[in-house]
């Protein structure tokens, strides 16, 4: 059921990865950490460079920017002006805004920020980022999505954080684990998270009244589908009982929830697993859903959207469109954990969202300050006043979100099912291109009806070829 490939590091003299290893610090010899959660052992022997040494241990780029550990950071001064790159998730201008202008007021080093609009999702900050590499005009913080920094990594565009960390007095224990660990790999820190999410099941509390069913959402997707003809049949005028996720807005993403309940996945440590059984029966169900049940449609822009206007009565989408929920609906907005599936019930809930890196080929005198600035910007009391503003998950563990679940007792059921998540799939976060290729597959079964076997066999060998060109060579 799955695609065994050529053993993908062999030839690299690297032992097979699983998540864990990928994510995890590389160990030198007997002192290697075992990390929890992303993290994991070793990927290089005891005698050999971990994967991506040399953009963590001296390599520098076309200006001559140290790469992170060959730095004498304490006799580096900060610069007095740097540029900060976001598309602001989640309608998160305003607070952004507001946290510079704090930042800019009463820092003692005199930084001062400039906030570059850089694009309207993370597509178009990566591709500006990428034109920035050769092109000139780099800045000095950049956000990027879940499936992006590793690419960048690979890449050696991103600077190893570790030693700049400590010199800025900056933590990472004081991050939730399992965030700051997606960001580990080859014996560094390469971002630390900032707009970060989950996919919650969002329902209109009205609907559920009036159609009879319990306050929840439902256990398992097999139990909602029992729900669907009494919503349908309650005259609540609605386009649709459930709206998909829009294929181009991260269907591979909200949609690793339902593979995994069915026993299944986008791939199985660097086995593409997505034509599996499970897989194809998990992509079946939400077809019949469309097609043949009849209780789904397919979103064309925002699924969340489309909840918030009235038009169908549930969906899926991400914690950080919680708060645009709110203010949108004119009902009683409620949530709950992902469902389950036939097979498996817990975990089906991915992480995901966006963090926050440094450009490798820039002076260390901006990397310093871009650092003062992150450690700022995602602080303790900064990422709660994040959060109220946009509905992402609190990055740090020691944050008071009391006043903000008070404020929105939703937040809680968000911070709550952190601690059922998984890791996504490498097929999904770590070949690059693939979460586009996922959503071509999708809206091919979802919305031309094809045939769901077929689709995923196709998917499977694009994934194959992109991770035989463009991953396996940089691992």
């Amino acid at each position: 059921m799955t695609l065994n490939l050529p053993d993908p590091l062999a030839a690299l003299g690297i032992k097979k990865l699983d998540r864990r290893r990928f994510l995890g610090l590389a160990g030198l010899g007997a002192g290697a950490m075992a990390l929890a959660a992303c993290g994991g052992p070793e990927t290089a022997p005891p005698s050999t460079p971990a994967a991506g040494g040399a953009a963590g241990s001296g390599a520098a780029g076309s200006s001559g920017a140290a790469a992170g550990s060959g730095t004498d950071w304490a006799g580096v001064k900060p610069a007095t002006s740097i540029t900060f790159w976001t598309n602001h998730p989640g309608s998160s201008e305003d607070v952004e805004k507001a946290i510079i202008a704090d930042f800019n007021a009463n820092n003692p080093d005199k930084i001062q920020v400039k906030m570059v609009t850089a694009g309207s999702n993370y597509e178009e900050v990566a591709q500006k980022f990428q034109t920035a590499q050769s092109g000139g005009g780099l800045p000095d913080l950049v956000i990027f999505s879940d499936v992006w920094w590793f690419r960048y990594y690979m890449q050696k565009s991103i600077l190893k954080l570790d030693d700049l960390l400590t010199a800025v007095e900056l933590d990472t224990s004081a991050y939730r684990e399992s965030l700051v660990k997606d960001y580990q790999y080859a014996d560094g820190q390469w971002a630390i998270p900032y707009a970060r999410s989950t996919p919650l099941f969002y329902y209109n509390k009205e609907h559920w009244s009036k159609a009879g069913l319990e306050d929840r959402a439902p256990k398992t997707w097999d139990e909602f589908a029992e729900w669907a003809p009494k919503l349908a049949a309650a005259g609540l005028g609605t386009q649709h009982v459930y709206q998909l996720p829009a294929l181009a807005d991260y269907a591979g993403w909200a949609f690793q929830n339902n593979l995994w309940g069915w026993g299944g996945g986008w791939s199985k440590e660097w086995d593409i697993t997505c034509d599996s059984a499970e897989s194809v029966a998990a992509l079946q169900f939400l077809q019949d859903s469309v097609y043949k049940d009849k209780w789904s449609g397919v979103s064309s822009k925002a699924a969340t959207d489309d909840l918030a206007a009235g038009a169908v009565s549930a969906t899926v989408g991400s914690t950080g469109s919680l708060v645009g929920v709110q203010k949108t609906a004119k009902f009683d907005v409620g949530v709950g954990f992902l469902p389950g599936g036939p097979k498996v019930d817990k975990p089906v809930c991915p992480t995901g969202g966006a963090g926050l890196g440094i450009p490798i080929d820039i002076a260390p005198e901006n990397q310093k300050a871009a650092a003062l600035f992150l450690k700022f910007l995602t602080n303790a009391e900064n990422t709660v006043k994040f959060s109220a503003a946009t509905g992402y998950m609190p990055v740090q563990t020691d944050a008071d979100t009391s006043a903000l679940v008070k404020a929105n007792p939703l937040v809680q059921t968000a911070i709550d099912q952190l601690a059922v998540t998984r890791p996504q799939d490498n097929a999904r976060v770590f070949i690059p291109g693939a979460d586009q290729e996922m959503a071509k597959s999708c809206a091919t079964i979802l919305t031309s009806q094809g045939s769901v076997q077929d689709t995923m066999t196709a998917l499977k060998a694009t994934l194959t070829k992109i991770y035989n060109s463009e991953v396996k060579p940089n691992l």
